[in-house]
C-alpha cells in the first residue's frame, strides 16, 4: 500500500513533545532573520549591562563570525552556564517585572536560539569584592567552562551562522549588503545613547565609529546625531519638546514616569523620497510603530509638498507600565496602553516644533480690536506693518466664500461684509470666517533694519519674486506663496477661536456599520459633539448621521461619519475633519492672497515681509513650497567669481 502523504487526514500522526533543539531552531527563526538580528540582540545585552564602549567585530558581513565586546558588569560564574538555557533571562523574575519591563531585552531565548544555529562562546568577568581575578570562558557547543585572561565586561562571539540550518543560508545576501544592515542596527542603538561609544570593525578594519559625547541633555543628542546622521540633519532640523517646560524630577517623584516627547524633527525643505530617516524610540527601544508614525506624518501635513517624507528622531518616554513591548519577538513593535495619549502627544510636540518660522519672530505682535464699519472710522497710522490695497474678487469667485479678505477701509468692510452676511443669512447658515485688515490686527515695534530677520524689500522681479536685503545676503521670497500661507494661518486662529458650527440634516443619513463603529460613536458621543458632528445608533446594526459640521455640509456625510470613527478608533481627535476644514481654509487663502503679475509698492512688500516673520509655518505654503530662500554673499560672490 502506498504511504499517504503526512497531509491527508488519513494519515494520524501522534502528538508528540518537540526536543529543546528543535524548539531553540524554530524559536532561532522569529528572532534571527539575519547576522544583524543577532548584532541587535547582542547589543542590547551590552547596553543593559551598563556598557559605556561597545565594540563589534564582524567576518564575511557577519555570517562567519560576529563578536560583540563590552565593559559592562559581566556575569558571575555560577550563572555563566544558565545564559546560554532557554528561557534563562536576569531582566524579569515575575509577572509584575514582565508588565513593567524598562531593559532593552527579556525574553531570555535569544542566546538560547543563536546557539542553536551558531557555534556560541562567551568571555566575561565580573569585577567585584570576592570575584576573582581572571574571566571565564563558556563554549556553547560542549559548555566547558575554563578560566582565562580578560579586563571586566562580556564578549560574546558568534561562529558560522546558520551552520546547523544551511537552508538558511541560501536566503541572505552578498556580504556587503549583510555588513549594511549590522551597521544600521548598530546606528539605532547609538542615536539613543550618545553617551555610549560605539565602533564596528569588519575584517580587521574600522567600518564605522561613533564616541561616547560627554555631558547629557539636549546638547549630546544634538552631537550624537550630527556624528551618526551628519551635520546636514542638524542645521536642516529644529528641537522638539513636549511638554515645553517638563517637570524636574527631585520636585515631582513621578515626572520620571511622565509622557514625554523630544528628539529633533526636520525642517519641510529636508524631506526626503523615502520614509528611511525616520527614527522612533519608546524608553529608549528603537521601534516601527503605526501610532507614532501618523502622529509625525499628520504634524507635517500641510506643510509637505506632494509625497515627500519628513525626517526626524523622536524619543518618547512613559512608565513602562503603560507599555507593551512582548508584543513581537524582535521587539521591533510596541503596543501602547493610551495610544490616544501618545498620539497627541507626538503630533503636538512636532506640530509645535515645525510653527516657529525659521526667519525669527523678532516683531513683536500686538493685537487690536477689529475695525468698526461706523462713521468716522479710519485706519491707524501706517508703520512697518501694512494692508494690502483691497482688490476685486475674479471671475467665477463667489464674495460669500472668501469674504473682505483684505479690505482696508470701510468702503471695502461693507462690500465684503454685508453682502457675506447678508447671503449667509439667505442660506441659512453663520457668516464664513473673514481674516480682518492687517492694521486692526498687528501693529510692529519700530526695530532697526539690521533686526529684520527678512531684511528691508528692494524690488519686485517679474511680478512675482520680492527681493529683499538682510545681514545675510539676498532674500528671495515668492510673494503669493507667502501671503497665502498668512492668510491661512489667520483664517485657522480665527475658526479655532469659536466652537465649530453644526448643521442638522433635514433628512438623517443611515448607514450599515459594523459592531466596532457602534461601540465607536456611543463612546466617543461628546467627541462627535465638539466635532460638530451627532452620530446615534438606529440598531445594533445601523448608525444615522444627524448633524454635520457647517463648513463640510456640501460632502457626503456616510463617508464622513465612517472616517471619523475610524480615526477617533485609533487616535485622540478626528484628523479628518481637520484636514477636510483645512483643506476648504486653504482654498480660500489661495483665491485671497495677493496674486503673481501684480504690481507692491515697497510698503506694501515690506508689510508682507514683517508678516511672515511672526506668521507660524511661514517657511511653506499651505502645498508645502518654500516660500523664500535666502542667498548668502559666499553663493553671489561664486556666482562672480569674487575672490578668485
Amino acid at each position: 500500500m502506498t504511504n499517504l502523504p503526512p497531509s491527508s487526514p488519513e494519515a494520524r500522526r501522534p502528538i508528540r513533545e518537540l526536543p529543546d533543539e528543535l524548539i531553540s531552531q524554530i524559536a532561532a527563526g522569529e528572532v534571527v532573520e539575519r547576522p544583524a538580528s543577532v548584532v541587535r540582540e547582542l547589543v542590547d545585552n551590552a547596553l543593559d549591562a551598563g556598557a559605556t564602549q561597545v565594540t563589534v567585530r564582524l567576518q564575511a558581513g557577519g555570517v562567519r563570525l560576529i563578536s560583540v565586546e563590552d565593559d559592562g558588569i559581566g556575569i558571575l560564574r555560577d550563572e555563566l552556564p544558565h545564559a546560554l538555557k532557554r528561557h534563562a533571562t536576569s531582566k524579569i523574575a515575575s509577572l509584575s517585572d514582565l508588565e513593567s519591563v524598562g531593559t532593552m531585552g527579556f525574553r531570555g531565548e535569544a542566546l538560547a536560539a543563536i546557539n542553536a544555529i551558531a557555534e556560541v562562546s562567551l568571555l566575561t568577568r565580573v569585577d567585584t569584592a570576592g570575584a576573582t581575578s581572571h574571566g571565564w570562558l563558556l563554549d556553547g557547543r560542549s559548555g566547558e567552562l575554563r578560566p582565562t585572561a580578560r579586563a571586566r565586561g562580556t564578549t560574546v562571539e558568534v561562529r558560522e551562522l546558520f551552520f546547523a540550518t544551511p537552508a538558511r543560508r541560501k536566503f541572505l545576501k552578498t556580504d556587503a549588503t549583510e555588513l549594511a544592515h549590522c551597521i544600521e542596527a548598530v546606528r539605532r542603538h547609538a542615536l539613543a545613547r550618545p553617551d555610549v561609544g560605539f565602533a564596528i570593525w569588519h575584517e580587521g578594519k574600522l567600518a564605522a565609529q561613533w564616541r561616547a559625547v560627554p555631558g547629557g541633555g539636549i546638547d549630546a543628542l544634538r552631537q550624537r546625531l550630527a556624528d551618526v546622521l551628519g551635520e546636514d540633519f542638524i542645521e536642516q532640523a529644529v528641537p522638539v519638546s513636549w511638554p515645553a517646560e517638563p517637570t524636574v524630577a527631585s520636585e515631582d517623584p513621578h515626572a520620571a514616569q511622565r509622557l514625554r516627547v523630544w528628539g529633533f524633527a526636520g525642517v519641510p525643505d529636508a524631506a526626503r523620497s523615502r520614509a528611511d530617516w525616520q527614527f522612533a524610540y519608546v524608553n529608549g527601544r528603537y521601534v516601527r510603530d503605526k501610532v507614532i508614525t501618523h502622529a509625525a506624518r499628520s504634524a507635517y501635513e500641510d506643510v509637505l509638498h506632494g509625497q515627500r517624507q519628513p525626517v526626524y528622531a523622536l524619543f518618547v518616554s512613559l512608565d513602562p507600565a503603560r507599555v507593551d513591548v512582548n508584543v513581537h519577538p524582535t521587539k521591533i513593535e510596541v503596543r501602547f496602553r493610551d495610544s490616544r495619549e501618545v498620539h497627541h502627544a507626538v503630533r503636538h510636540a512636532v506640530e509645535a516644533a515645525l510653527a516657529v518660522p525659521r526667519a525669527g519672530s523678532v516683531a513683536v505682535a500686538v493685537t487690536a480690536p477689529a475695525p468698526a464699519t461706523a462713521p468716522g472710522w479710519a485706519p491707524p497710522p501706517r508703520q512697518a506693518g501694512l494692508a494690502f490695497a483691497p482688490r476685486e474678487p475674479e471671475v467665477g469667485h463667489r464674495v460669500s466664500d472668501l469674504g473682505a479678505l483684505w479690505g482696508s477701509g470701510p468702503a471695502g468692510a461693507s462690500t465684503g461684509s454685508a453682502r457675506t452676511e447678508g447671503m449667509a443669512s439667505v442660506a441659512g447658515r453663520p457668516p464664513p470666517v473673514r481674516a480682518e485688515p492687517v492694521e486692526a490686527l498687528t501693529q510692529y515695534q519700530p526695530l532697526p533694519e539690521g533686526d529684520w530677520p527678512l531684511g528691508r524689500a528692494l524690488a519686485q522681479l517679474q511680478g512675482v519674486y520680492i527681493l529683499a536685503e538682510n545681514t545675510q545676503g539676498l532674500v528671495v521670497v515668492d510673494m503669493h506663496a507667502a501671503h497665502e500661507r498668512i492668510v491661512y494661518e489667520r483664517l485657522k486662529q480665527q475658526l479655532d477661536d469659536r466652537q465649530v458650527a453644526s448643521q442638522p440634516l433635514l433628512i438623517p443619513a443611515t448607514f450599515a456599520a459594523t459592531p466596532e463603529e457602534v461601540a465607536t460613536a456611543e463612546a466617543c458621543a461628546e467627541v462627535l459633539a465638539t466635532l460638530g458632528m451627532e452620530v446615534s445608533p438606529l440598531s445594533p446594526r445601523t448608525l444615522a448621521v444627524r448633524a454635520v459640521p457647517t463648513s463640510l455640509a456640501q460632502g457626503d456625510p456616510v463617508e464622513l461619519a465612517r472616517s471619523v470613527l475610524a480615526e477617533l478608533g485609533q487616535h485622540d481627535a478626528s484628523t479628518v475633519v481637520q484636514r477636510a476644514r483645512n483643506e476648504l481654509l486653504a482654498t480660500m487663502a489661495c483665491h485671497g492672497a495677493v496674486r503673481a503679475n501684480r504690481r507692491l509698492t515697497l510698503d506694501e512688500m515690506n508689510a508682507l515681509l514683517r508678516q511672515m516673520e511672526i506668521t507660524e509655518r511661514s517657511d511653506q505654503c499651505n502645498h508645502g513650497r518654500p516660500t523664500w530662500r535666502q542667498l548668502g554673499m559666499r553663493e553671489l560672490d561664486a556666482l562672480f567669481l569674487r575672490g578668485r
